[in-house]
């Protein structure tokens, strides 16, 4: 059974709310020429950008009422290619039915940690890079949330992101970083521990090109 940290659950739930709402705000207002823009992803315009972020929740949802039932239930009952297929399809509708799809999916999502029980909290999902402890839900979405924000290329930057959300994943990802080196080599370069903790997240992420640094490489 997986241990629950209920505190670090807890700020991973609060954080991510208040993510949600941000963003929510954020999409006051969008046009239907900026949901047919690219986004800072290639080959995405913030149509797609919405559109996964909404499925992303959803897939979510699906892990959790999976956990409920004393069941591993796949992110994507489809797999990547039915992902895929999905984010494809709802990229193109307007901004108002983007937005209205991104707000029920986050609705879904919140009040299914709201209902969940111990049981749920307790249970595993399975991504695309193996299984997951239902618990570790709220911060996977956060960081989806928060990332994916800045890719929407809608003014949200790197340089905005709440501290405690960098101090965390800076943590994390420093030491996925430092797994995938030889013994020995798993400090981040003097380049990358000079930058501020906003831009090496970014680096991390693959969303910075640094000169002279070579890219981290855990993501595109």
């Amino acid at each position: 059974m997986t241990r629950v940290n209920s505190r670090d659950l807890d700020r991973d739930v609060a954080g991510c709310a208040a993510s949600h709402q941000r963003l929510l705000a954020s999409l006051d207002g969008l046009t239907d020429e900026q949901a047919g823009r690219h986004s800072l992803l290639p080959n995405w315009t913030v149509g797609h950008v919405l559109s996964h972020l909404a499925r992303n929740a959803d897939g979510f949802v699906r892990m959790l009422e999976g956990a409920e039932r004393g069941e591993v239930r796949s992110q994507y009952e489809h797999g990547a290619a039915g992902r895929t297929a999905d984010i494809d399809a709802g990229s193109g509708r307007g901004a108002d039915e983007l937005v209205i799809d991104v707000r029920m999916s986050i609705w879904r999502l919140e009040q299914t940690w709201a209902s969940l029980t111990e049981t749920g909290w307790h249970g595993r999902g399975r991504t695309f890079s193996g299984e997951l402890a239902t618990t570790a839900i709220p911060s996977r979405r956060w960081r989806e949330t928060e990332i994916h924000s800045v890719d929407l290329g809608l003014g949200y930057r790197f340089a905005d992101l709440p501290a405690d959300f960098v101090r965390i994943e800076l943590n994390q990802m420093t030491a996925l970083l430092a797994s995938r080196k030889p013994m020995g080599l798993t400090d981040p370069a003097p380049a990358a521990l000079a930058l501020t903790p906003n831009d090496r997240l970014a680096w991390l992420f693959g969303r910075l090109d640094v000169d002279g640094l070579a890219p981290a490489g855990i993501y595109g």
